[in-house]
């Protein structure tokens, strides 16, 4: 690497940089998929109760006694909460993405000049 010309060096560094940066992006968006998942799924579960249900909340090491309508409102919240989420970083994603994309043409032109035409 050390052959390489300054500017190869640094596009270099840059797609290290930006890869890991799309690793963690990657990451962050299947845990907030994962959670958006079990969301949904717990609305579906409160959906087929009753309001009178007798239904807990997992605050902490402990169980609550809540409504069942507080719950369901509290879990849309956050199901549209995690949806934007997910939006967001799927932006970054693509983002980064271009950025890789664009500095790897910038890179393969620097190492691979156009010849001189005879």
């Amino acid at each position: 690497v050390s052959g390489l010309p300054p500017q190869v060096q640094e596009r270099l560094v840059k797609i290290q940089r930006l890869q890991q940066t799309l690793q963690s992006i990657l990451a962050q968006k299947q845990q907030v998929e994962v959670e958006s998942s079990e969301t949904e799924q717990a609305l579906g579960e409160l959906q087929k109760m009753t309001d009178d249900a007798v239904i807990y909340k997992a605050m902490g090491t402990i169980l609550v006694k809540t409504e069942r309508t507080k719950m369901v409102t509290e879990l849309t919240e956050r199901k549209d909460l995690l949806s934007t989420r997910v939006t967001v970083l799927g932006k970054q994603e693509e983002r980064l993405r271009n950025q890789l994309k664009d500095i790897e043409t910038q890179l393969r032109h620097d190492l691979n000049p156009v010849s001189p035409q005879p």
